[in-house]
């Protein structure tokens, strides 16, 4: 007897969400895709031309048109695997509308690198808490991958994350392609937590590249940010871990290096004397970093890890420091 076939819904409308479409949509397993966004014109421009109009529109996308939507309610319900892919700022506004029993017996899959809002949570935890979804049914996206990469089939890595480990190795098996090459993993605090910190490092490296400093500095800001990155998740989560894996090393070196960064980007624009709104407006993203150091600053009242760049990046975007004078007093204190 054949195997029902999955259902898996994706709730999000930007880049990565699209990359997450293509490479499940390129994927042989046997699965039926739905896709949530809230753009209603980018819905109809999707179901018309096949492609996202906003981002990596170079993407083909092959759903059929009943299957994209605005009715989140609707995409829910049809799904095994639900992936969340909206900034995590907006996560509880995407979600207010559902019912939590509507999630109920459902795998839910976070791409999402951030850390939500008030609750100072990181997916998981939110999900667990608030929605009642059981850590067992849950599973993280991790990089190192940008979706710029992922629209020209690049060989890109993923980390999929879980304490099952055979339902980690079950998604794997759904999102893998011959551009994309998967690992499994147990540890969805460190990954989830890395995929945060990693993003508030590449706006550091992006004000320091602003403000002058070059690569031989960069090198110097990254080493010490793994091992900041190490300190932070091994006192939050202290289990045994190789810092130097794809999930937290890799992702964090891609973030902070590539023209495809947001956050670098973002970090750049802010050294070069934009404010937070002004550089949000233009780049027509959201650099996850940016909330999430806020969040990580409340979170480490609890544990006091020791965090220069973190409280750097903090300076600078919340209590409003001179990006080159924060920049050189970090440059004083790292070694």
């Amino acid at each position: 007897m054949d195997k029902p076939t999955k259902k898996i819904a994706v709730v999000g409308g930007g880049s990565w969400a699209t990359a997450n479409v293509k490479m499940l949509s390129d994927n042989p397993v046997d699965k039926e895709i739905f896709w949530w966004m809230r753009n209603e014109q980018a819905v109809e421009h999707i179901q018309k031309f096949g492609h996202n109009p906003n981002y990596i529109s170079s993407v083909e996308i092959k759903l059929p048109k009943e299957n994209i939507s605005t009715n989140l309610d609707y995409i829910i319900r049809q799904a095994d695997f639900v992936l969340l892919n909206v900034p995590a700022a907006f996560l509880k506004e995407a979600l207010s509308g559902i019912n939590p029993e509507c999630l109920s017996g459902k795998k839910i899959i976070s791409a999402i690198k951030g850390i939500v809002p008030e609750e100072n949570q990181i997916v998981g935890e939110f999900l667990n808490q608030h929605c009642g979804i059981p850590f067992e049914n849950f599973i993280v996206i991790s990089g190192p991958c940008h979706a710029e990469e992922v629209a020209l089939e690049k060989l890109s890595y993923l980390t999929i994350a879980s304490r099952d480990i055979s339902l980690a190795a079950e998604f794997a098996s759904m999102i893998s392609t011959r551009y994309i090459k998967t690992n499994v993993s147990d540890d969805i605090y460190g990954t989830e937590y890395g995929a945060v910190l990693k993003n508030v490092y590449a706006i550091a490296a992006g004000i320091c590249h602003a403000v002058g400093y070059g690569d031989n500095f960069q090198s110097v800001l990254i080493s010490n940010a793994i091992r900041e990155m190490e300190r932070f998740v091994d006192t939050v989560h202290p289990i045994d871990r190789d810092i130097k894996e794809s999930a937290y090393l890799g992702d964090l070196m891609v973030t902070a290096y590539s023209q495809f960064s947001r956050n670098r980007t973002f970090g750049n624009m802010i050294g070069k004397g934009y404010t937070v709104r002004s550089a949000q407006l233009e780049m027509n993203m959201i650099a996850e970093g940016y909330y999430a150091v806020n969040c990580l600053h409340e979170v480490n009242k609890n544990f006091g890890v020791h965090m220069p760049i973190c409280n750097a990046v903090y300076n600078i975007l919340y209590q409003k420091r001179s990006p080159a004078l924060e920049m050189k007093h970090l440059a004083e204190e790292l070694s």
